[in-house]
């Protein structure tokens, strides 16, 4: 089941979203069953987290408590949309996942790695990628450009932050695709945007044809 789970990860401003919009569509194409997900969000719940975390709300109260309403977040996300699909033998591509919370609130984020992680098994109930595609880009390269895709004036909680915050986080993913080449990708999103859309295409192609034919 969670062969057709699969996970985008990587930084702020490296194209995740648009990456994940168009392979939806081009697997519709193919006569796949797709749904798009997010984290957090994908519920009405979930998304009503996302506006407190991302709104800096929550952010007083200490990298902690972000890691909870994360795996809130997740837990809804998990019950209600991801598992149901991939039971219903849908693709699911998510547009951040366990990945994000490793990076962003323990290995960058101070909070302890063994309480991300009994967090993490706690609320997935056995979801795991098959594949994650982690994009990578330099960090003053994503600020610009999730700059100037910005439709709010403000930052949100993690585009404000330090240059070298956001590069610590970029290492953090490259150190997980390292430590777990068999499930992640990087993908140089750094690239020209049809060398990004080939790269990810070559990618989930081969990803996908290999357990079909399995």
């Amino acid at each position: 089941m969670n062969q057709r789970f699969i996970t985008f990860e990587g930084g702020e401003g490296a194209g995740k979203s648009t990456q994940i919009k168009r392979l939806a569509e081009r697997l519709e194409a193919q006569g796949h069953s797709v749904l798009i997900t997010r984290e957090p969000g994908g519920t009405a719940g979930a998304e009503a987290i996302r506006h407190v975390i991302l709104s800096g709300a929550a952010e007083p109260y200490g990298t902690e408590m972000e890691a909870l309403l994360f795996a809130a977040a997740r837990s809804d996300n998990v019950q209600n949309i991801i598992l149901p699909a991939l039971r219903a033998g849908k693709i699911v591509l998510c547009d951040r996942f366990l990945d994000s919370s490793r990076v962003y609130q323990g290995m960058t984020g101070n909070v302890d790695m063994d309480f991300v992680l009994q967090m993490e098994r706690a609320v997935t109930e056995g979801a795991r990628p098959g594949l994650t595609l982690i994009f990578d880009l330099p960090a003053e390269i994503g600020a610009e450009r999730a700059a100037k895709r910005r439709t709010e004036d403000q930052p949100d909680r993690y585009e404000k932050e330090a240059l070298a915050q956001q590069e610590a986080r970029r290492q953090a993913f490259l150190k997980i695709a390292k430590d777990e080449p068999d499930r992640c990708l990087v993908i140089d999103a750094s690239q020209p945007i049809a060398d990004v859309n080939k790269a990810v295409d070559t990618a989930v192609d081969a990803y996908l044809g290999a357990f079909e034919d399995a």
